[in-house]
């Protein structure tokens, strides 16, 4: 089992406080009759929420490497086979990237950034991990 991310209990803790049930923690996804995925990487961890019959997957990046943009081609890339993944299998479940606001605000106020996450469409869920309170969900 992959090791939790180390924002994992703020970011369950806020989407609890924010009213959503956690329905599997972490979410299994079988992409096909080889590939089977967890919604994580290298301890990170994926939930499985869902509120008033909506059901969403959140993939937890804490950013606190040394390269932030490394990091995002890991978590673009992630994010990309996870939207595909769960299409296959559980179209239902909209997939956010949750980071922290410092995040947010720090390294996806860049423009490339931005562009990168409007052009391929991630979901972004900003997060206080110190108040574990959900700040912006970004559609």
């Amino acid at each position: 089992m992959p090791a939790k991310d180390i924002f994992h209990n703020a970011i369950k803790s806020a989407l609890i406080k924010d009213g959503w049930q956690i329905t599997d923690d972490p979410l299994f996804i079988k992409a096909s009759t080889r590939i089977s995925l967890y919604i994580d990487i290298g301890g990170k961890r994926a939930i499985g929420a869902e509120k008033e019959g909506k059901k969403i997957a959140v993939e937890i990046k804490s950013f606190l490497g040394m390269s932030p943009l490394a990091e995002f081609h890991t978590a673009l890339g992630q994010f990309l086979n996870y939207v595909l993944a769960l299409r296959i299998n559980q179209p239902e479940r909209v997939l956010y990237l949750a980071i922290t606001e410092d995040t947010y605000r720090d390294f996806f106020s860049d423009p490339f950034i931005q562009l990168s996450v409007s052009t391929y469409q991630v979901k972004l869920l900003i997060f206080n991990p110190s108040e574990e309170i959900i700040v912006l969900w970004s559609d």
